[in-house]
């Protein structure tokens, strides 16, 4: 513990119970707060600052290496060319009409006028058959989805040998695409996967470990955060009528809605940093090597600079949004992600005439290490 700094426990039941409300109070509190798994930086100015300097603020914070997250300097830049390559417009132009399949199809099926949860019945099944159509990995859908309930029960656990097993299942599913390309050799499928298997980097390919690494960053991560941005969507939607039929006439605002959805209700809660040389934050000293959590879900309610956090006002508050992160290492797939969550999003509402939140049924909020809800019961028509 470092001096000075006012205690917390993140991971106690009356934190858990209301992740959100305890960020607005803590920030309120104080900007800077200790428990012994690290540092947590509260306000935006402090987060923004320090994911702006990945000097003093290195992301080598993980126990195993992974590509580009925990990456920094010239290692990092030269991995994020490569990766920012497969997310240009031109790809994602391309890549559009199929994702907009994936939602339609899903939208139509779903029944009106009967309970379901925009999180396990929407989110989950649009995630994992858009990634599956992006990354070429159709016909493992159904073990997608039952790997994502397995790993978000080992996450809950605490239980580092099955949050060690849960990683090692995913690990194989990677691997057995990247043997299933190699079998295939030139009659290999030409998408991502395959691909990653021919890009250089520093004059070299990439190897096994380094590759498994990148799609574990765009799937595993990934497939569990589009369902939770859906499920912030569709809720906020669900409990504001009124910007439901405004974004019903206008489709062209999605995006920037969805960004505003996500900012008053971050799904994204932290990222890691360590601190490579003593310095100062919010007139508090942290020495070097001090682990530090970027508390994104905060900083976006920071009423320093959103004024009311409640308050829906997309444009107004775009470019200080900080839902993607921020500095070099913010996030290589926010151009899929927000054409998933768009084109999901509008599927939904054009397929439907009202989204409701269903009477006399509970939301249960979704923990550590993630926000945003975990069953959002609805009923569609």
């Amino acid at each position: 513990m470092q001096g000075g700094i006012p205690a917390w426990e993140p991971l106690s039941a009356e934190v858990l119970a209301d992740q959100r409300g305890s960020h607005d109070r803590m920030r309120a509190a104080c900007p800077v707060a200790q428990s012994p798994r690290g540092v947590t930086l509260f306000r935006h100015a402090d987060v923004l600052a320090a994911a702006s300097d990945p000097v003093t603020f290195s992301s080598a914070a993980s126990t195993f290496r992974q590509i580009p997250n925990s990456l920094d300097g010239p290692e990092h830049a030269a991995y994020r060319a490569l990766i920012d390559g497969f997310f240009t417009p031109q790809r994602m132009g391309a890549l559009e009409p199929r994702i907009r399949a994936c939602a339609h199809a899903l939208m139509a099926a779903l029944p009106r006028g009967t309970l379901i949860d925009a999180v396990t019945d929407i989110g989950y099944p649009f995630a994992i058959r858009a990634q599956a159509d992006w990354l070429g990995w159709q016909g493992v859908e159904v073990e997608l989805l039952a790997w994502l309930a397995d790993s978000h029960e080992a996450t809950r656990s605490a239980d580092r040998s099955r949050t060690d097993a849960a990683a090692a299942a995913f690990d194989d599913i990677v691997a057995a695409q990247i043997r299933r390309r190699r079998a295939l050799g030139a009659a290999a499928p030409r998408d991502p996967t395959a691909e990653l298997l021919d890009v250089r980097i520093c004059g070299r390919p990439l190897t096994d470990a380094e590759v498994v690494s990148i799609l574990r960053n765009w799937t595993a991560g990934d497939l569990g955060s589009i369902a939770a941005s859906l499920g912030v969507a569709i809720h906020f939607l669900a409990a504001h009528p009124d910007i439901q039929s405004a974004l019903r006439a206008a489709p062209g605002e999605l995006a920037p809605a969805i960004d505003e959805m996500l900012r008053i209700d971050d799904p994204f809660l932290v990222n890691r940093r360590v601190v490579t040389a003593t310095t100062r934050v919010a007139g508090f000293t942290l020495a070097a090597g001090t682990r530090v959590y970027l508390n994104w879900a905060s900083a976006n309610r920071d009423e320093r600079v959103f004024g009311d956090p409640d308050a829906y006002q997309p444009r107004e508050h775009a470019r200080h949004n900080l839902v993607y992160g921020a500095g070099v290492h913010v996030c290589p797939g926010r151009p899929l992600a927000t054409l998933e969550l768009v084109v999901a999003v509008e599927a939904l509402l054009r397929g439907t005439s009202r989204i409701v939140l269903a009477p006399g049924e509970s939301l249960e909020r979704e923990t550590y290490p993630s926000g945003g809800w975990r069953r959002v019961p609805i009923l569609l028509s």
